[in-house]
């Protein structure tokens, strides 16, 4: 496991961090994002798609749980903030086996579906458009990747 904590202090920053990982990721790759409302999940999210060459305007799956972008590879964006408690099989595993990168907003409401090996970035509000990412890597893919965007 290795860890890293970088900072943002703009809309514009977060985006460039989330472009460099989009950048940066490989196919089959899992993201988890967790963060209070507001702290900044689907900006990050927004610059991955970029790092993947995604045009489309990215925005919150809440209402619809997952939204799926082509670019590069596909990005398949789940919020399961709806989620917390629902046990029923709901295909996700099954995306996350694709050629894709999955990220997964409000992962603690889908523990069943955390692969052994991600990436979990928690994110903290700080004051103004200021956001504290820490990430987290479980595996050696992740861990190269953080490597990379250090």
């Amino acid at each position: 496991m290795k860890n890293l904590t970088l900072t943002t202090g703009s809309v514009e920053e977060t985006h460039a961090l989330g472009k460099k990982l989009g950048e940066a990721c490989r196919e089959n790759m899992v993201f988890l994002l967790d963060g209070d409302l507001g702290a900044g999940k689907t900006t990050l999210t927004q610059g991955i798609a970029k790092g993947l060459g995604i045009r489309r305007n990215i925005t919150s799956p809440t209402f619809t749980i997952l939204k799926i972008y082509h670019g590069r590879m596909p990005l398949y964006h789940i919020d399961a903030y709806r989620l917390e408690g629902i046990v029923q099989d709901l295909g996700f595993d099954e995306l996350m086996e694709d050629e894709g990168l999955t990220v997964i907003e409000w992962s603690q409401f889908v523990p069943s579906l955390i692969p052994e090996e991600s990436l979990t970035i928690s994110i903290t509000l700080l004051e103004g458009d200021a956001r504290e990412f820490r990430f987290t890597a479980e595996g050696a893919q992740y861990e190269a990747l953080l490597e990379e965007i250090a």
